[in-house]
């Protein structure tokens, strides 16, 4: 039952990797290590337990970063469905060594749809989850739309998100009720072709490129074109959405990087345009205004959101996706 993946269990080389064991030998290799790590997968399970343990294994000991808590980077985010329909937060483990035990109890009786989302910033080896003797346990199956795949950099990856179910990416999740796959490479979100042809290979709802924190205008416009251009080829009729960086927090005070916004955002457009005038279309565009917000307290460091800036992230992201694929 896990989700979040857009291969099949078979074609990883570790069960809760992020791209296919294949890709090993086709991305760059700070890619790939990345791609071990569980950013985005999840999974849903049925039970009426007053009482659940999770107890699982991470890759590596670093369990958080300087501005990232562990809970975020290692944890586990526990959401379960109200009875008016909606999820809701339940518990988040507070990893302190590779081997974490948590136990939620105290849970109201009833059963429920719980939904688990793994660390945003290290490796999942293993994980289980038990219930008391005398309970029921269920696993649910993923959903069966075709997922939202997102492909970016730190941002999309989840930094420096204090839960795991509060990256954009996982708040868009659930406000949709749609599988999302969550391809950011901390740093390395550059806009790949090789990447682009593994995309590909997901009959996605839409595809989104939010990779203009980790490139500059040269680049930008070197690479934005071939990279829709290949997904055109191989999905014809997919929607895929060009997102703007986000407006660095301090920029109001910095002329660089106001100078950098300007920079990249006008390679983009740029290359929006092209794209258009050369017959390219289902083709949408984000600008990077709308993700923070102008009040400069949205971001940890400046540039990465804190929880409150993944919300508006979300809140700008939901109204593209939904015209992208048409719904209200």
């Amino acid at each position: 039952g896990i989700e979040g993946q857009g291969w099949t269990a078979v074609d990883f080389e570790s069960r809760y990797d992020r791209l296919p064991a294949k890709a090993k030998n086709i991305v760059r290799q700070n890619v790939w290590n990345l791609s071990r790590k569980s950013a985005g997968i999840l999974c849903r399970f049925n039970t009426d337990a007053t009482e659940i343990t999770i107890r699982y294994s991470l890759g590596s000991e670093k369990l958080g970063l300087p501005h990232m808590p562990a809970t975020g980077a290692s944890g586990i985010d526990l959401y379960a469905l109200d009875t008016d329909g909606t999820w809701k937060w339940v518990s988040v483990s507070k990893p302190t060594t590779k081997e974490v035990t948590h136990q939620v109890t105290g849970i109201d009786p009833g059963m429920r749809t719980y939904m688990a989302y793994f660390p945003l910033f290290n490796s999942l080896l293993d994980i289980e989850f038990g219930v008391p003797e005398g309970f029921q346990i269920q696993p649910v199956a993923p959903l069966p739309d075709k997922p939202i795949v997102f492909y970016g950099t730190s941002i999309t990856h989840g930094a420096c998100a204090s839960r795991p179910g509060m990256s954009h990416v996982a708040i868009l999740g659930r406000r949709l009720n749609r599988p999302v796959i969550n391809l950011g490479f901390s740093g390395n979100g550059t806009m790949d072709l090789e990447i682009g042809a593994l995309i590909t290979e997901i009959d996605a709802a839409v595809y989104i490129i939010d990779c203009l924190p980790n490139m500059q205008g040269k680049m930008i416009a070197e690479r934005t074109e071939p990279l829709v251009k290949l997904l055109r080829q191989g999905r014809p009729d997919t929607p895929i959405i060009l997102v703007e960086d986000r407006t660095f927090t301090n920029a109001w005070i910095s002329r660089s990087k106001r100078e950098h916004h300007r920079e990249s955002r006008a390679a983009l457009v740029r290359a929006y345009d092209n794209l258009i005038s050369s017959g390219i279309t289902n083709l949408y565009y984000l600008e990077g205004d709308k993700l923070l917000g102008n009040d400069t307290e949205a971001a940890t460091d400046g540039s990465h959101p804190s929880d409150l800036g993944f919300v508006r992230q979300a809140d700008a992201f939901e109204s593209v996706i939904k015209e992208a694929l048409a719904i209200d």
